[in-house]
């Protein structure tokens, strides 16, 4: 039987970014197919903005992202954050382009790179469209399809799922219904897969 492994993330989150390559690449040596989940934070479930904690709280958040996309061999840029407009609807892009089956996790590399590391506006319509024309994607059709109320529902879905499911934060990795947050969870989700379940 073919495992199967649900990854709940939004486009707008770095530490989605910089463990998706890592999670690709496990899910491929452990012959799993990945179920793609679009949604923001759960904030009925304990999920917090970066932006609504703690000063010293988000200091060492900033830092602790430095040290992990090191780690992973990427740069990211924060140095015009503020100015950005809301990636969340990249998100409904990539949402349509799971929805019609096409390659979700090269239009969301695409797309988190950059935002992520070259700075560029996501948020804006043109600027997305553009990311994912030069990926090989229809940019327009997607984001046009990404408005419609048939990719709305499909969102509301995911985002039901993941919170009768009791995730909170992005990444999160469901598989055989034990959760695992945080793309620093992924050895533990590969132990899983190899058989082996850690006791909480």
């Amino acid at each position: 039987m073919t495992k199967t492994i649900d990854y709940f993330f939004s486009i707008g989150s770095p530490w989605a970014f910089i463990g998706l390559e890592a999670f690709a690449a496990l899910a491929a040596r452990q012959g799993a197919a990945i179920r793609p989940h679009v949604i923001p934070l759960i904030e009925e479930n304990g999920g917090i903005y970066s932006r609504n904690r703690p000063e010293a709280r988000r200091a060492y958040w900033i830092k602790d992202l430095k040290r992990w996309a090191a780690l992973r061999g990427k740069v990211l840029s924060f140095d015009n954050r503020a100015s950005l407009c809301d990636p969340a609807p990249a998100g409904a892009l990539v949402a349509a382009a799971i929805e019609a089956g096409q390659d979700w996790l090269a239009l969301t590399l695409a797309l988190q790179e950059a935002f992520w590391v070259r700075g560029e506006d996501i948020g804006k319509a043109d600027i997305r469209r553009a990311i994912a024309d030069a990926a090989g994607f229809d940019g327009a059709a997607l984001d046009e399809r990404g408005q419609s109320e048939a990719i709305t529902a499909f969102r509301t879905a995911s985002y039901e799922t993941a919170k009768a499911a009791g995730i909170f934060g992005v990444p999160t990795y469901r598989y055989e219904d034990e959760l695992y947050w945080g793309q620093d969870s992924l050895p533990f989700l590969e132990r899983h897969l190899k058989g082996e379940r850690l006791a909480a």
